[in-house]
């Protein structure tokens, strides 16, 4: 549905964490129900996050990505629209309650469904979560995980409303020195409790709180940047181009000399297509010498000196197979955007802006 799904890599090792828990207390089937305390911890999130993708629909919120951690699910929006409807307003209040909702619901559903097939059931007795009752332990993942966004960490839910309302009162900067200084703090004392009280889970939950603060963190600063940057900012100004009636053995030779992977084709001042280094390549071997005019691609897109670079990281996402993307200024190729530049361009203006933020204060 055009949404990209990653999942954090700890999540994937919390698969060992389980089956290690699993074994410690049943050497029979401890690797089976290990994976079972992973799968109930799965179905937390899912309902969670299921919950959560239905109210950003009913809101009209455009996303770009979900990154899933075990503490729920990390959202990046399309476009700066979509982010200020879900950080304002009724959006931020309905995301908010959304998915302790619905974990609360489905851990009361399980709960009357175990007692209503075996009244004798032991839903409460500790620990909550254990793999010797995976009955009981998915019932409390859920009631687990929608207790913990009722915690004032960010980014949990009720976390990320207080950042939202410092925010309107004392400013963005303020506000998430004040919300990542209190997410750590509670983060620091689930982990400290957690081994003071042998309890695993809430320890896990402090670790995946600090993680989900400093990539939430990083996730909005670099939002940010690219909502603010413009394409002067960023565009290789000193590039080679290509003509349409160039052999394509000359156009390798410049490949040979150039450290560009695509190159605009241009007749004059005009710009008229896009050509890859592969694409030659490919051409001469399986054609013999020709003219760049005939393997060039006439469909691009080009950029203003002025547009943001959002605007064009979402050209280039929307683009399916596009690398590179011309700007032109007044029908004349002043600068070009590639995919391979501009990871590196960005990783280097967030650390710029970081930095200016950091003298400055703010």
């Amino acid at each position: 549905m055009g949404v990209e799904l990653r999942v954090h890599t700890f999540f994937l090792l919390l698969v060992m964490v389980c089956v290690w828990l699993g074994v410690s207390e049943s050497s029979t089937d401890g690797v089976a129900r290990g994976l079972g305390l992973f799968l109930a911890l799965v179905c937390a999130v899912a309902v969670r996050e299921t919950a959560r993708l239905i109210v950003s629909a009913w809101l009209g919120l455009r996303l770009r990505a979900i990154l899933l951690l075990p503490i729920g699910g990390l959202f990046a929006y399309a476009n700066p629209e979509s982010q200020e409807l879900a950080t304002g307003g009724i959006g931020q209040y309905a995301l908010a309650g959304a998915g302790p909702l619905a974990n609360g619901l489905t851990a009361l559903a399980l709960a009357a469904t175990f007692l209503g097939v075996a009244p004798n059931i032991d839903l409460v007795s500790f620990p909550l979560i254990d793999a010797g009752r995976l009955l009981r332990a998915a019932l409390w993942m859920q009631a687990g995980m929608a207790i913990l966004h009722l915690l004032p960490a960010y980014p949990l839910d009720c976390g990320r409303l207080l950042r939202s309302n410092f925010a309107h009162k004392y400013g963005a900067g303020a506000a998430g020195r004040a919300a990542a200084g209190l997410g750590q703090l509670l983060a620091a004392g689930a982990m400290i409790g957690g081994l003071l009280l042998h309890s695993p889970w809430l320890a896990i939950a402090g670790i995946f709180i600090m993680i989900g603060a400093q990539v939430e963190d990083q996730g909005v600063f670099f939002q940010s940047v690219v909502d603010t940057v413009q394409m002067r900012e960023v565009m290789l100004t000193d590039f080679a181009t290509l003509s349409p009636s160039d052999t394509l053995s000359d156009a390798l030779s410049r490949c040979v000399h150039s450290l560009q992977e695509d190159f605009p084709v241009v007749r004059g001042p005009q710009l008229v297509g896009i050509v890859s280094r592969q694409r030659i390549v490919d051409a001469l071997r399986s054609d013999g010498n020709g003219y760049v005019q005939s393997v060039m691609s006439r469909a691009f897109q080009v950029a203003r000196p002025e547009d943001t670079l959002g605007t064009t990281i979402r050209r280039i996402t929307a683009g399916r197979g596009l690398s590179l993307i011309p700007v032109t200024e007044s029908g004349r190729v002043v600068g070009i955007v590639s995919v391979q530049n501009l990871m590196s361009s960005m990783s280097l203006l967030a650390e710029q802006r970081r930095y200016e933020r950091q003298e400055t204060g703010e």
